[in-house]
């Protein structure tokens, strides 16, 4: 049997097809790739966060999305569902249609097993291309951990990593701290154990 041809799909053929489906795909570079379903930790853990967010978001000029919200980016052809999406200002959308941002401030991808190598590496490579972005921040699943990337003005990527519930941090983008004791209550890292 000979390899199977790839079909290219154009980005306006991608966005037709994304807004009438019932389950979430990213885009890239011609290609769409289904997105898998998330566990409870994952459920929770975003529960908890945007919860946080949105909170200390109130009143303020900034306000969180959540993963129905797609984001694109332009420069690489990128169109993802990050888990919290926080928008500063007014939203840039990709086609004059209010369902794709362009402009996100801060990005949350909370890791599973599956995806926490694509998330970590090449989705953040990606994410980079993004002008409007200043912080990045991933939460692990299977343990206590939170990697928070901040942009420089040299426009390199500073890495700072929290693994205490006593821990906390400043997003200092949009005026915002949060405690792990908070993105953690109540998550069972362990659901085999119960």
């Amino acid at each position: 049997m000979g390899a199977q041809e790839l079909i290219y799909i154009t980005p306006e053929e991608y966005l037709a097809t994304e807004r009438l489906a019932s389950e979430k795909h990213e885009y890239f570079q011609g290609e769409v790739f289904a997105m898998s379903g998330a566990s409870f930790a994952h459920n929770d853990i975003f529960t908890n966060t945007f919860f946080e967010v949105a909170s200390k978001l109130k009143g303020k000029k900034c306000r969180p999305y959540g993963s129905d919200l797609r984001v694109h980016i332009p420069k690489n052809s990128l169109y993802t569902y990050p888990d919290i999406s926080v928008i500063c200002g007014k939203i840039e959308p990709a086609d004059g249609k209010f369902d794709t941002a362009t402009n996100p401030s801060v990005l949350f991808e909370i890791l599973s097993p599956s995806t926490q190598k694509y998330d970590r590496i090449e989705k953040f490579e990606l994410y980079r291309d993004i002008d409007s972005l200043k912080e990045y921040i991933m939460i692990s699943t299977d343990k206590i951990q939170v990697l928070k990337y901040s942009r420089n003005q040299d426009n390199s990527w500073l890495l700072v990593v929290y693994k205490s519930l006593t821990d906390s941090f400043t997003i200092a983008s949009i005026g915002v701290e949060l405690n792990l004791e908070s993105i953690y209550l109540d998550v069972n890292l362990n659901p085999e154990i119960i």
